[in-house]
């Protein structure tokens, strides 16, 4: 029969064993192998049985254990050690608090940055996570934590979490959704003095109301909040808010993400009211599910008594948005009338009107859906600052939200990147750190790992790495290999146990894979763009690479298909059933129930890391990076941050056939037969190339320059660095600067600026063509390189002043379509005006720097110290084609 109700029974540590449960508490233990260490140390078999999970641990630790425990003295030394250090990482100074990066000391750092996503993937422990975008966020905190940053996370905690998979006897993907009990995971309640829940509310349509309790994660230094509706004080449908991330319909999504936009607020605000913790000066929404945070903000400036603009203004100055997605698809988008049911008197953000909340997320431009509710698009508007993934992705997304930015160019528009990372102490495999120890210093190691900072030094402790000798690096590799072999067949064995297969029929799975074989790595989630299946288009050219009598290959594979995806299921199916074939079972398997623990086996097991989604619809694609760190070589397509930062010194790019021209069938073709030319020309005999030592040396020095030169670039430290210095700092410093009065002053500027913009105008332009125009009679009257070509521009302001504005000239060379492209953009300055029609004149010099067709164009943007970007509030206004002047001149 079933218990009605479940808790734990803990014993009662000895009290020279009570520092055990402040390290289980702290979650850098995840990240920390001494600390982990120890723990094993404490019930060996329990530290297997819990999958490494210290508060389980510690729950289930006989009583006469704990009691020989507390008796053995170096048992207690090392735990006084693992205590010290913890202390020691928590309260010294670190980076942040040095004010070691790039900005003057003048430019005051943020007091504290509140960090919102909808998925946190910091241990196998609290499995609050899905995949990437968790992940990225997991590591995010633990880089904030190991450079001092001072970050507050905050996020939702699901009862179910995401699911856990495994396979039918067919190979169809099969969910289950363990109940987590908070109390069994590594997290403490937040509460009022009084001993009660610390809890927040919001109101739902119908007079309901959605109660959440908070509790906290710690994450070394950064703390972790965690939103739980599943309180007894609810309603059954409210209970369920929280039930499973990314479950539901989109109301249950549209309340998970108020909980977590809107209540997350209130939470911050509860944790830094009963801490003492710095009120965050800086906001940064991990992705558009957590956009209603601004508007809790601008009610709590309205109940201040400020107005909507002049609070909207104070909130986005104040605001990041960092964008995940290249697709459309991929952003949630709610029906306009369900939000707005949502909203107003009768729901959440009373006495704000519902027009100026569904304003803010409609897609009010052209392609746009006119009764959809774009959570992307309303995090662009809440938000001063945003960025993309990686460089590609950030082009990629100012192409995909260029409509909210009419008349700028695509390159103009306010989106910049910053390419994620990985926490290497939390991905690199211990035998690695230890290779590393022994070469560069245990604690220098480190530091670098956890910093990565070419710009610093640490470029030399990374160059290092061509010290070591080969011989230990393919020592490395193979041990690495073999690990994960003894992995993959204890999975397998219990992936077939589970799809009802018994002991008898399993004996093959002894055989599966060999440590001495090429082994590729492929693990995702499974969207179709991220093309699962790409390895199966030719199955004859795959088991000819399978089976290769000199130079086989052997593939390890691993995935989840979103719960309602039958599509991305057939895909795992169709793979599953390739590799249930008894021809080829020993050489490519499935793995079933991909995460984290999983995932730190892979990475450091392969030699190659596979990747080939559709270009470019691959955001950054960080599992390369994990594995790059651990000296597995990448083959992928040249997407994401591979696009960026890929040489054929140490891996290989997978040519793409992605022009307009392609259909899709031939597209997959022609990469699959890339992709298998690549494998079995360049790749396997490479691997199996061996020089006199019996060593592939040219394998092993491109595991070198993988380390060396892909080590610090990839590191989550360098990311954090970059958000430190390039978004959350510049963002404080605008939260400062709209106190409540300058707020004010700035929405009543933006509002005069958009009332006078239609009368805005360029009149005339007047070029003094005589002073560049080339004395040379074979010239034909071209213009001369290094000349200056004097500008004069008429322009109306329609009643603003030339404070108001700024008038550019844009030059840069023309193609066939007059289009300028690597433009040049210079200030003119006024010398007149205004004259009797109110016309102002605008001069300056355009110096004429290159050679070929070569044009220009006027423009008038709006100005003001408070703006981010010229093209921020979407205004510009351009001359009508002037018949006297040419859209382009040659230059020589």
């Amino acid at each position: 029969m079933k218990a009605i109700r479940r808790f734990s029974v803990r014993p009662v540590l000895p009290e020279p064993l009570r520092p055990l449960s402040d390290l289980a508490r702290n979650l850098r233990w995840s990240w920390h192998p001494e600390t982990r260490e120890l723990f094993e140390a404490v019930d060996p078999e329990g530290w297997q049985a819990t999958g490494g999970d210290p508060v389980r641990l510690l729950g289930t630790v006989s009583v006469p254990r704990l009691a020989a425990l507390a008796a053995d003295r170096r048992f207690l030394r090392r735990l006084t050690a693992a205590a010290d250090d913890l202390h020691d990482y928590l309260t010294g100074p670190r980076w942040y608090q040095s004010r070691a990066c790039g900005a003057a000391p003048a430019r005051e750092l943020p007091a504290a940055i509140a960090y919102f996503s909808p998925e946190f993937g910091i241990t196998a422990a609290l499995p609050q996570y899905s995949g990437g975008l968790g992940i990225l966020a997991g590591d995010h905190l633990k880089a904030a934590s190991d450079l001092g940053v001072p970050l507050i996370g905050v996020g939702l905690l699901y009862r179910h979490g995401y699911f856990r998979q495994s396979l039918d006897r067919e190979g169809w993907q099969q969910e289950h959704y363990p109940v987590l009990d908070p109390h069994e995971l590594p997290l403490s309640p937040l509460r009022e003095p009084d001993g009660r829940p610390a809890e927040v509310r919001l109101a739902l349509p119908g007079g309901r109301l959605l109660r959440a309790h908070i509790w906290q994660a710690q994450v070394g230094r950064v703390p972790l909040l965690l939103l739980d509706s599943d309180v007894e004080e609810n309603e059954p449908a409210e209970r369920g808010v929280t039930d499973r991330l990314y479950g539901g319909g989109s109301e249950h999504r549209l309340q998970q993400e108020m909980l977590l936009g809107i209540g997350g607020v209130r939470a911050v605000r509860a944790y830094c009211r009963l801490t003492g913790h710095a009120e965050p000066e800086a906001f940064h929404t991990n992705e558009g599910h957590a956009g209603f945070l601004g508007l809790e903000r601008i009610r709590e400036l309205i109940t201040d008594g400020a107005d909507f603009d002049a609070a909207l203004a104070a909130v986005r100055a104040g605001t990041v948005f960092t964008t995940h997605t290249p697709v459309a698809a991929g952003i949630d988008r709610f029906d306009r009338e369900l939000v707005a049911r949502h909203f107003g008197d009768d729901g959440e953000l009373p006495g704000i009107e519902v027009e100026r909340v569904l304003a803010l997320g409609m897609e009010t431009y052209p392609g746009g859906e006119p009764n959809l509710f774009n959570m992307a698009v309303m995090g662009l508007r809440l938000a001063q600052r945003a960025n993309g993934v990686s460089t590609l992705h950030g082009r990629v997304s100012r192409e995909m939200f260029a409509g909210l930015w009419p008349g700028f160019d695509p390159e103009e528009v306010p989106i910049t990147s910053v390419t994620n990372g990985v926490h290497a102490p939390s991905w690199v495999a211990p035998e690695v750190l230890r290779l590393g120890a022994r070469q560069v210093g245990a604690a220098r190691t480190e530091d670098a790992l956890s910093v990565g900072d070419p710009a610093a030094g640490d470029r030399d402790r990374w160059d290092s790495v061509a010290g070591i000798p080969d011989a230990e690096i393919w020592e490395l590799r193979r041990s690495l290999r073999e690990q994960l072999v003894v992995e993959v067949r204890r999975r397998l064995y219990a992936s077939w146990r589970q799809r009802g297969a018994g002991t008898a029929e399993l004996g093959w799975v002894e055989q599966v894979l060999d440590p001495d074989v090429l082994t590729i790595g492929f693990a995702r989630r499974v969207p179709s763009y991220k093309r699962l299946t790409l390895i199966l288009r030719d199955r004859d050219r795959l088991l000819e690479l399978l089976l290769h009598p000199e130079r086989p290959v052997q593939l390890v594979v691993a995935g989840k298909a979103h719960p309602a995806d039958d599509g991305g299921k057939r895909l795992i199916q169709e793979l599953v059933r390739f590799a249930d074939d008894p021809r080829v079972r020993h050489r490519i398997v499935f793995l079933p129930d991909y995460g984290m623990g999983l995932a730190q086996k892979l990475y450091p097991g392969c030699d190659v890391w596979l990747n080939n989604p559709l270009r470019p619809l691959e955001a950054c694609g960080t599992s390369g990076m994990k594995a790059a760190l651990n000296g597995c070589l990448n083959l992928s397509v040249l997407d994401g941050w591979w696009d960026e930062w890929y040489e054929p010194d140490f891996g290989w790019a997978i040519p793409t056939a992605d022009g307009s021209g392609t259909d899709e069938h031939r597209r997959d073709d022609l990469e699959a037969a890339a992709l298998y030319e690549l494998l079995a020309e360049r790749v396997a005999p490479r691997f199996y190339d061996r020089g006199a030592q019996g060593l592939p040396e040219r394998w092993i020095d491109m595991v070198r320059r993988t380390l060396a030169t892909l080590g610090p670039k990839v590191l989550a430290g360098r990311m954090v660095r970059e958000y430190v210095e390039r978004l959350y700092t510049p963002a404080a410093h605008a939260h400062r600067a709209l106190d409540l009065s300058a707020a004010r002053a700035f929405a009543a500027w933006k509002e005069r600026v958009r009332e006078a913009w239609p009368r805005v105008a360029v009149d005339h332009v007047e070029a003094g063509w005589s002073a560049a125009v080339s004395a040379d009679p074979a010239a034909e009257g071209a213009a001369e390189l290094g000349a200056t070509l004097p500008l004069r521009v008429r322009v109306g302001l329609g009643g603003l002043d030339p404070g108001d504005v700024e008038v550019q000239v844009v030059a840069g060379r023309v193609g066939d379509d007059d289009r300028i492209s690597d433009a040049q953009r210079v200030p003119l300055k006024p010398t007149a005006g205004p004259d009797t029609d109110g016309r102002w004149l605008y001069e300056g010099p355009l110096a004429l720097d290159r050679t070929g067709p070569f044009g220009y164009t006027v423009r008038v943007l709006p100005a003001h110290r408070l703006l981010a970007e010229p093209a921020e509030l979407g205004l510009v206004a351009e001359p009508f084609a002037d018949s006297g002047e040419a859209a382009g001149m040659l230059m020589r």
